[in-house]
């Protein structure tokens, strides 16, 4: 069974401000520095239907990570923000990050060294975009950091062998590979599970509690 996340949702001014709704791109590049100036680490900005405008913001600084507290007083902050910068949205949701957790930046990279990860790159990398496997760390500063990753090999449809030669498959080494950290498009925790179903990635959530202010 997965774990919520907490979130806080606020409804958001109706009144014209830009042309349209800013993309999410351009909302993250004006709200981080907000962000990061109470303590937070933001993690990802999506434009959702109904003009739902969804943060996900997350914390090294506390062992349980972001609680309903942490969203409540993040979201009050980015409300004045938004106003000010004329970002238009109908709701507001701020919320932890869930078991498939974004990796959003290299300090994402270097946090969650060791754990397994789902990569896509912006372009192929020897015919492939996707790769999964463990994350070995991050390389490199100023703009020229790489990502290293530790791949199992692929199983390919075969016909059913016995003895040596099945044994001799089975122990195929992992492959590692490197690509720059500009190269991926999106990158996500793979959440791992015990026999008693209970999740082992490290990032966490609670109780998932709503609340409007009209």
């Amino acid at each position: 069974m997965g774990v919520p996340a907490h979130f806080f949702l606020m409804r958001g001014m109706h009144r014209p401000m830009r042309s349209g709704f800013a993309a999410a791109s351009e909302v993250r590049e004006l709200i981080e520095p907000t962000v990061r100036g109470l303590g937070y680490d933001l993690v990802e900005v999506e434009r959702c239907a109904q003009g739902l405008l969804r943060v996900t913001v997350d914390t090294a600084a506390e062992p349980g990570g972001i609680g309903l507290d942490d969203c409540e007083r993040i979201s009050k902050q980015l409300v004045h923000v938004m106003a000010v910068e004329q970002i238009d949205y109908e709701r507001l949701e701020v919320s932890s990050p869930g078991l498939d957790r974004v990796l959003a930046g290299a300090r994402d990279f270097v946090r969650f060294a060791g754990a397994p990860v789902q990569v896509r790159l912006k372009e192929p990398l020897q015919g492939r975009r996707r790769f999964q496997g463990r994350l070995l760390g991050l390389e490199g500063v100023g703009g020229e950091e790489r990502v290293r990753l530790q791949v199992e090999p692929q199983p390919h449809r075969q016909p059913r062998v016995r003895g040596r030669a099945q044994a001799a498959r089975m122990a195929e080494p992992s492959e590692t590979f490197e690509f720059p950290l500009a190269a991926i498009e999106k990158a996500r925790l793979v959440p791992q599970f015990d026999f008693s179903g209970a999740a082992k990635v490290e990032a966490k959530g609670g109780h998932a509690v709503g609340s409007r202010d009209e």
